[in-house]
Formats: structure tokens, sequence, C-alpha cells
């Protein structure tokens, strides 16, 4: 399935949620490397940044031999948006069922102040702290 299919389909996913906005993020080279958008939530607009890590799972295709066809960086690219999608598509089926809120599945991805992810500063305060 082509990524920007997918993409198109979280898009959709995230405005059905009122999604105020959706916004693909690319490298210099031009390729989709994650997905921002500002969702509503309990406490206000929040803004929230997925990344899309096709890298990682190009490695995870070579270190299961996945046939020789499937190791090239656009396939790991369709693969990485595909993930994202199912993922999410869980994460907001949670949230319809009411077992959990849109804060408690997203903070990790919520951008914060600094202009980061809840979770890469949750990383660098624990990395400071260890010091």
């Amino acid at each position: 399935m082509d990524a920007a299919k997918t993409a198109n389909e979280i898009t959709a996913m995230l405005a059905k949620r009122g999604a105020a906005r959706v916004t693909t993020d690319y490298d210099q080279q031009g390729n989709a490397t994650g997905l921002s958008f500002e969702l509503r939530t309990d406490v206000g607009t929040r803004e929230f940044a997925l990344p899309i890590r096709a890298e990682g799972v190009l490695a995870t295709l070579k270190r299961d031999r996945a046939e020789k066809r499937y190791l090239t960086i656009q396939q790991a690219e369709r693969v990485a948006w595909r993930l994202v999608r199912d993922w999410l598509r869980a994460q907001l089926a949670l949230i319809d069922a009411g077992s959990v809120s849109l804060d408690e599945i997203f903070f990790p991805w919520m951008v914060a102040p600094s202009g980061g992810t809840m979770h890469a500063l949750f990383v660098e305060q624990q990395k400071a702290i260890s010091a």
C-alpha cells in the first residue's frame, strides 16, 4: 500500500475525531518522517507528533530475513506507515470504548513547550538524573 494513501487514511481517522490540523513532516530528502496534528483534549487543544521510523522497520525486515524484494527503504516506509495507522486505529478504539482517555494514550507524543515530545523530554530528564 502506498505511504501517501495510508497517510490520507490516517488524516481521515484524525479528522473524524475532530483534529484541527494534520500535517505530514518530511526530511531533507523528501521522505515522510512523521505526522503532527492538533486534537482537543480535556485540558484544551494540544499538538501531537507521531514519528514514522522507516529505518527501524528496514532493520527489522533484514533481521527477520524477509525476501530480498522487501528489503528496500521504500517498502519499509510503506510498512512503517501501515504500522502507525494500525496502532492509531487500535488506540482510537480504546478511546471509543471508554477504556482510556485521549490524553492517556497520546501523552508521550504530545508536543512539549520545548518543541520535542513529552517522551523525548522524559528521556532527557532521566538521563540528566542518571548522570
